[in-house]
Formats: C-alpha cells, structure tokens, sequence
C-alpha cells in the first residue's frame, strides 16, 4: 500500500551543501549509488545564474554568507508511492514542486529509490529549497544572502519568507497547521496523480488519533536498526502490528456493538486481582498452570451466561493474558538462573546436601559466571561475523580475479580504464575542505584588494583635488583654512590602511592554510590511490603480456595460412600429375621418364599420393583426399618442403627429357 509521510526539516549554517551532496550523491556520496541506493531522478531550478551551471555553488554560497543564526535551506522528505512508476513519480514530485515553490524560491530535490524491508522498492523525495525569495535583481553569492534592504532592495540581499506567512513570526499552534495544511494538499494531489494512473491505491495524511484506529505511530526506525538482527525484529514487530490490526477488525465486523458491553474496567482489575491472589496461595502449582486452569474455569462459567459480544472480547483478553503470562514466566525463569550463576563461589557451586548438610563441589570448566558467558558468546559471533566477511571478502577477490583472467588484452584495457582513478590534481580540486580554504582564501584576498584600490582612489582624488585648489591645498597644508574634502580623503586613506592592517595578515594566513589543505589532501589522495595504482599497474603488465601473446598468436596464425595456401598449391600439381597418369599422358606411361623419376627412392612418397589420387574413381573422393592432404602437409612444414621439392622435381624430369615434359605446366 501507499506510505503517507511528508517532514520538515530546517538547515544551519555548514549544513547545506554537504546535505545538497548527500542527495545529489556527488563527492563522498557517490559510493551510495554502488551500494544498490538507486537515484531516480534529480533536478534543480530557479537558481541564480552563478550558480545554475553547479546547483551545488548555491548551497555552498548559503553556507558561506548566511548568518551564523540563520538558516540555509528548508527540507521536505516526502514518501512517494512505489505503485508508481519511476517516470509518474517525477511527474507528480515536479507538479507539487511547481503548486508548492513556483519561481519564487531555488530548490533542488532528488528521489531515492532503496530497498524496503519487504525485499520492495522504497522511493522517497528530498526536496531542498531556499527561504530567499526571488525578486528578479541579479546579486553576486555575497549580496544574494546579505540582510534585506527594503527601501533599496537593490542593494540587500534577498528577502526571506516561505509560504502564507512568509516573514511573519509564527506560534508553534500556528506552525502546526501550516504543516497540517502542506501535508493536506500533497495528499490531495498524490491521490489525483494515484488515480489518474489508473491505481485504486490512496494515501491518508491524518494520524491514527484522528482516524480512530487506536494504533500508536511507530518511530522513524534509523539506520543501525536495520542491521543484523534489527531488521528481522522490526518486520516481526510490522507483521505483528498487521495482524493485531487485522484481528480488531475482523472483531468488529463480528461483533459491531462490542463498544455498549464494555466491562467496567474496575470490576475487571479487582477481579483480575483475586485471581492473582488465590494462585499466589497455592504454593504447589506454577504460577502459569493456575492461570490457564483460572482462565479455563472463567471462560467456561462465563460462556455460559455472557452474551456472545461480551463473551468474544472476554475471550480475546484472555489470550493475551495468557501470552504474557508465558513470556513473564520464561523472564522470570531467566533472571532465577542469572542470580544463582552470580550468586555462586568464585571455586565452585553450593548444594545442599542431605540433612542440611552444604558442600562445595569444585566447579566444571564449562560454569562460568554468566557475564563471562556472555562475554565469550559475544567474542564467539564477532569472530564468527568476521570470518565470514574474510570468506566473502576472498570469494570477491577470487571472482574478481576469474573475471580479469577470462578478458582479452581489448577488454583488460577497457577494464583498467574504468578502474583508474582520477588524476590526483583533479580530485583536489573537487575537494570540499580545499574548495573551502581556497574560498576564504580568495574572499580575503578580494577585501585586501579592495581596500587597497579604496586607498589608492581616494589618494588620487586628493591629488587631483590639489591640483584644482593650489592656494586652497596651500592653506590646508599650512593649518591655515583645513580643507573638508580634503580630511575626507585622508579619512578614507586612514580607515582603509587601518582595515588593511588587519585583513593583510589573515589573508596571508588563509593563504598558508589553504597551501597547508592542498598539500594534506594531495598527501591522503595519493595514499588512498596506492593500492589502486599498484593493481593498475598488475593489470597493465598482464594486458602487455595478453598483448604479446595475441601477437604471437596471430602470427602464428598468419604461417599457418601461408603453409595451408603453399600446401593447396602441391596438392593442386598433384592432382594434375595424378590427373596425367589416369589418362596416359605422354611422359607418364611405363616407358616414360617422367614415371621413371617418380619411381627413383627419394620420391616414393611423392608417388605413392600421386598414384594414390590416380587410382580414386570418384572425383568427391580425390577431394576429400587433397582436403586431408592440405591439413597434414599444412601442419608438417618439413613434409610439405619434402613433397614440394619431389614434385618440383617430377615436373622438371630429367635435363635431356626436358623438351617432351609437356603436360606438366600448371
């Protein structure tokens, strides 16, 4: 079913472009979407035009600027429906955007899609937004935050205010029902996008109170309570909540007046406690038996003259009473055998021989204290979970290492691409506490400049103000008549040589610091890209070594294709010599010279193929013949010169039969 949640939130100074990072999941956040995290989509509008080509410059700027007091950035984490699509929930966060902040404030938001204790899909939206308002002036990152100037608002900052009572000072009451209002109309509107798609799902943004379910909210579980045992114990705890919820309703269909024949909840306590009483008194009996007989006893009396609502809820309360009752009695079980485990000598336990007679019988290696048990149990699982994560840890590394084993030298190249980190230079740069130490750095820096420019200005307009009043100057300088512009100009000198003095040092420690930042970042990249520069380095030998092996391989192969194409070529004289033998050419009858010379002992082999060819009757088969031949002779260099230069020779014949050696040309 649909999830109903909508939250607030509120960012400090510092706070908002780590959170702006975080949701983007750029920087130290990136590694989140490798861990399964999926970031279906993530926009950012109405930014200032500094910062709409780096949404993040906006948020870093706020932090910057913002007063130490104030605040960055206003949060809402909606829950979105998972029976939506990925591209119907951008649609519905983009339409509450456009109702919710229009173009009066620079926003960001990001949906996340991770898994949900079900195995399912859990897709959620974090909407970041601005408390400026934008009045269409165009102000640098400095001004944009400043304090608001209402008679000159060109020259303040942005003005800040949100929703209806924008700018107003608010009562928690008054808070609250703003909030009441929002979550009002994203429930309409997340209805009207869940029908339209055709769903018959719908969310419901009233509590439990104000619905009457008689549930109690369950706290925002966090992420540590979803690890190890954590996350079974909150899907057991959800699954139970369904089916006490389930059950209740299931009750009321049953029995729809069951509120008129409520019992008086006193009756029943004093009742409750009698029978509390009456077991304590029977010393023989367990305290859990007494109760199921008490129970048993009661439900029987009373079935018999309740009425069959009264007698259904009477039911039910005993049930449970009866599972707490087991799960007290398994407690107090527990604790008994805790306090006899510390109530045991540090050498042995006491017993109680016969006749009241106690001896101490050493104890065993295996009765220890139960902290010490506990201890033990403790160690025994960390050992347990950590040689488990080394077992996984070296499976990856042998799957890993069977992967790169199965590339070729192309695809090894490809993979060390992808695994090579970012040059060291640029990842400095990228980093947030350079980035920062550069910043401040380069505002010093700027306000040194500017007062050195303010000085030098007013030094020039005094200069200049001398030269048009030489016998006024004259006066001045003399003590005669003091000069008001001119006391002004040397004011200014003084105020921003003053200044100067002060911010001269800072900027030149900010830039010490900033050098100081570099180089420690430099240092820590390089450090953590050690070992993934050593394993790129392993790679590239390995595709070096791939690369050789290819080559050899593919020359080979090139040999192997000139053999096979010179072995095509003798068995093509072959088969013409077979060719001239079958059909009595001149040269190749009994009386010939050319027979003769393929009798001679050096060419039997040559003779025995050729003949071997002459006597197949079939033309398909003295092709498969010339097939085997070419793959044996294309794999046996030797053979293959052998028969060449015999055949050779067979062609050529004798030097004084040469001229009657026709038949032979190829």
């Amino acid at each position: 079913m649909a999830i109903a949640r909508l939250s607030m939130k509120v960012g400090k100074a510092g706070k908002a472009g780590p959170h702006a990072a975080y949701i983007a999941r750029e920087g130290e956040y990136a590694h989140r979407r490798e861990k399964g995290e999926a970031l279906e989509a993530c926009e950012a509008g109405n930014m200032p035009l500094w910062a709409q080509a780096n949404p993040l410059e906006f948020w870093r700027a706020a932090d910057a600027h913002e007063r130490a007091n104030g605040t960055t950035y206003r949060e809402m984490e909606i829950a979105l429906p998972r029976e939506l699509s990925a591209a119907q929930r951008v649609e519905l966060v983009r339409a509450f955007v456009t109702e919710e902040l229009g173009d009066r404030h620079a926003y960001q938001w990001a949906i996340h899609t991770p898994q949900a204790a079900d195995g399912g899909e859990q897709p959620h939206a974090h909407l970041m937004f601005s408390e400026r308002q934008r009045d269409g002036i165009e102000r640098d990152p400095e001004q944009y935050f400043k304090r608001y100037n209402a008679k000159n608002p060109e020259r303040g900052g942005a003005r800040k205010g949100y929703g209806p009572h924008a700018g107003q000072t608010l009562t928690a009451a008054e808070r609250k029902a703003d909030l009441v209002a929002l979550r009002s109309r994203w429930e309409a509107m997340c209805n009207a996008h869940l029908e339209r798609a055709g769903l018959a799902e719908r969310i419901d943004m009233r509590s439990h109170a104000e619905r009457q379910t008689g549930q109690v909210p369950e706290r925002k579980q966090l992420p540590s309570a979803w690890r190890g045992e954590g996350r079974a114990q909150v899907i057991e705890f959800r699954a139970a909540r369904a089916e006490v919820t389930q059950a209740a309703a299931e009750l009321r269909r049953a029995v729809p007046d069951a509120g008129a024949e409520i019992i008086h909840l006193e009756a029943e306590r004093q009742r409750r406690q009698q029978r509390e009483s009456e077991r304590a008194r029977r010393p023989d009996e367990s305290a859990l038996g007494a109760l199921i007989r008490n129970l048993k006893s009661d439900v029987d009396e009373r079935a018999k003259s309740a009425p069959p609502s009264v007698f259904a809820q009477e039911v039910e309360q005993a049930l449970a009473e009866r599972r707490n009752a087991k799960a007290q009695a398994e407690t107090q079980e527990r604790e008994r055998q805790a306090a006899e485990l510390r109530q045991e000598p540090q050498g042995g336990r006491v017993q109680h021989g016969e006749g009241g007679v106690i001896r101490h019988t050493p104890a065993k290696a295996s009765e220890k204290p139960l902290h010490e048990q506990i201890a033990q149990a403790r160690e025994r699982r960390e050992q347990e979970r950590q040689a488990e994560r080394e077992r996984l840890r070296a499976a990856q590394l042998r799957q890993e290492q069977q992967r790169i084993e199965r590339m070729s030298a192309a695809e090894l190249r490809a993979e060390i691409e992808r695994q090579r980190p970012a040059p060291v230079a640029e990842l400095v740069e990228r980093d947030s506490a350079v980035l920062e130490a550069t910043r401040t750095h380069r505002t010093l820096a700027g306000q040194v400049q500017v007062l050195q420019g303010r000085a030098n200005e007013a030094h020039r307009e005094a200069l200049a103000w001398r030269e048009a009043h030489p016998l006024r100057a004259k006066a001045h300088d003399a003590g005669v008549m003091r000069a008001a512009y001119l006391d002004e100009r040397a004011q200014v000198i003084e105020q921003a040589r003053g200044q100067y003095q002060k911010v001269a040092p800072q900027a030149t420690r900010a830039r010490e610091v900033a050098e100081a930042v570099r180089n420690a970042t430099t240092t820590r990249i390089a450090q953590a890209q050690a070992p993934a520069l050593e394993r790129i380095r392993a790679l590239e030998q390995r595709a070096a070594e791939l690369e050789r092996i290819e080559r050899e391989r593919q020359a080979q192969a090139l040999r192997e294709q000139q053999a096979e194409g010179e072995a095509r070529l003798l068995v093509r004289d072959m088969r013409e010599m077979a060719d001239s033998l079958r059909c009595g050419a001149p040269g190749w009858t009994e009386d010939g010279h050319q027979l003769q010379a393929l009798h001679a002992p050096e060419n039997k082999d040559a003779l025995t193929m050729v003949e071997g060819l002459a006597a197949l009757p079939l033309e398909e088969q003295r092709d498969y013949v010339a097939e085997q031949l070419v793959a044996r002779l294309a794999k046996d260099p030797a053979a293959r010169l052998r028969l060449a230069e015999q055949v050779e020779r067979v062609q050529r014949g004798p030097e004084q039969d040469h001229d009657h050696d026709y038949g032979m040309s190829l």
